[in-house]
């Protein structure tokens, strides 16, 4: 596949600059209509009238407010950005029914580009087949997700009897699984993939690639290695039912100004492993935001893939979600 030569990729990251097109807060300048239509396939709401999430209570300060569809149709505004699907935000188990329910009422209305959502689940419950058997016949839920890169979440727990089952009724379902795991446990990833050849399973955040693995010195240390990661990752290609998110990854760029070619090796290694067929795009908004906006991420992503052939863009940025969430 085309790669940008690193003099080509900084004359277009400074053109890009130059046009105001990486500032980091796109309220500052004027956004020009993008060509290439997006659907966006990570999506964050939350609404603090209506939900808590735990987590929030040691979030950022940029995390700690309501992001609704208005504000999300602020961070997007001239990006093209036509359908998004909603991720879901690890509300408290009491409220994963009333947050399933609110994100189906999005989808249904007009009035909101969330087309589909992801939901919390807990796949290692007994509860689990109840609980996802309320959503099988509704069109606008299209998997589900449970975070396995916290506490709560011990190694190995993926690869246990009961989620093993709980992945097996999803694709039962119809449904897809997120994977959003330590990058040292992708392994097991593959693993699960491999148990439950017929359910999609969707790695996020490139498997949760820390950009800063790539540089050659940060006084940062990164969360993982670079290797082992590249390993895994094509582990995990490997797997017909497994795809690649490529989103989430600058959350965690180095703090200050950062060049898209930070984050080109995670990028062109995940189309490279996974192919122009099983890559989607992500926004992570508003999560995001700890490494840039919106916008930002979007130009960056564009400054990255620009050599690539117009026909695997459009793939990348729309065709392919479209296809793999029928939307």
């Amino acid at each position: 596949m085309a790669r940008l030569s690193r003099r080509r990729f900084i004359q277009q990251s400074s053109l890009l600059a130059t046009a105001g097109l990486l500032a980091s807060t796109p309220s500052t300048r004027a956004i020009q209509p993008a060509s290439l239509p997006i659907i966006d396939t990570h999506q964050h709401l939350w609404d603090l009238t209506k939900f808590q999430p735990p987590w929030l209570a040691d979030a950022p300060e940029v995390l700690s407010q309501s992001y609704t569809t208005r504000e999300f149709l602020a961070a997007t505004q001239g990006l093209n950005v036509v359908k998004a699907v909603y991720m879901e935000i690890d509300v408290a188990p009491e409220q994963q029914l009333a947050e399933a329910e609110h994100v189906t009422r999005l989808a249904k209305s007009p009035d909101h580009p969330t087309c589909g959502a992801v939901i919390s689940g807990r796949p290692n419950s007994t509860g689990f087949k109840p609980y996802l058997s309320r959503f099988k016949d509704n069109p606008y839920i299209k998997g589900v997700r449970q975070v396995l890169h916290v506490p709560s979440a011990p190694t190995g727990m993926c690869l246990q009897p009961q989620f093993v089952a709980s992945m097996r009724l999803l694709g039962e379902f119809g449904m897809s699984y997120d994977l959003c795991m330590r990058p040292t446990e992708l392994a097991d990833g593959a693993k699960l993939a491999a148990m439950c050849p017929e359910t999609r399973f969707i790695v996020d955040h490139c498997g949760n690639a820390d950009p800063k693995a790539f540089l050659p010195a940060s006084d940062d240390p990164p969360w993982h290695q670079a290797e082992p990661w590249r390993r895994d990752m094509g582990t995990l290609a490997q797997r017909d039912n497994v795809i690649c998110k490529i989103s989430g990854i600058i959350a965690r760029a180095p703090q200050g100004e950062w060049e898209p070619e930070i984050l080109a090796p995670i990028v062109n290694t995940c189309l490279a492993e996974f192919g122009p067929d099983r890559v989607v795009f992500g926004g992570d908004w508003p999560v995001c935001l700890l490494g840039g906006s919106y916008a930002r991420w979007v130009y960056a992503l564009k400054a990255v893939v620009s050599d690539r052939p117009l026909s695997e863009q459009k793939k990348l940025f729309h065709d392919n979600a479209a296809r793999l969430y029928r939307v």
